[in-house]
């Protein structure tokens, strides 16, 4: 006789959002917090700090690397999934995401990215939306054994002009970020 097995689901769910850009006007800031307030009330999504982490470097990966570097690794242990939104630089993700990235992935066989759902906005100013730097981040989440959301895919273009001048997004860009913000949720539900 087959054994039926009943779905699983979280009541409380943490995600962890970590921002590409460092500034305080950033636009790829302003649309994790726009994405925050558009996810469901009973999951927690919170911007993870990665600007403070200092340049991995395996000489300090002592028995007492970098304390910056454990909360960071704590924090993300402890989440469900994570959603990624950044601007692109030169074609790829800007030099701090790329080095938490570093940062939570060491020591080799200690990743705290292994197997946790992922999800990528791009936003930039220009047409393009961040292509390259979502492609380029998604190749660095397969080395990371992070299943990544597919689809919808976000590259954001014209991000100077997405937004209301309360600082919420316009309504077109904001029905498509819920319908993206939805089917990300559901992703790490699935893979949790």
């Amino acid at each position: 006789m087959p054994v039926s097995l009943s779905p699983v689901t979280i009541d409380f769910m943490k995600v962890a959002v970590l921002v590409g850009s460092l500034r305080k006007e950033s636009i790829n800031l302003k649309m994790a917090k726009a994405l925050i307030s558009l996810a469901p009330k009973n999951h927690d999504y919170e911007i993870v700090e990665i600007g403070d982490l200092p340049f991995y470097n395996e000489d300090l990966e002592t028995d007492a690397p970098p304390k910056a570097w454990t909360t960071f690794r704590e924090r993300l242990k402890a989440v469900n999934g994570v959603l990624f939104v950044t601007p692109e630089y030169n074609r790829s993700v800007p030099a701090v995401l790329k080095n938490a990235l570093d940062v939570g992935s060491r020591p080799y066989g200690h990743s705290v990215f292994d197997a946790k759902p992922a999800g990528v906005v791009t936003v930039s100013p220009g047409a393009v939306g961040g292509f390259g730097a979502n492609h380029h981040l998604r190749q660095s989440l397969v080395f990371l054994n992070m299943p990544t959301l597919q689809q919808p895919e976000a590259y954001i273009g014209n991000g100077a002009k997405i937004f209301e001048q309360d600082g919420s997004l316009n309504e077109s860009t904001r029905a498509f970020m819920k319908k993206f913000i939805d089917a990300f949720d559901q992703w790490v539900l699935k893979h949790s």
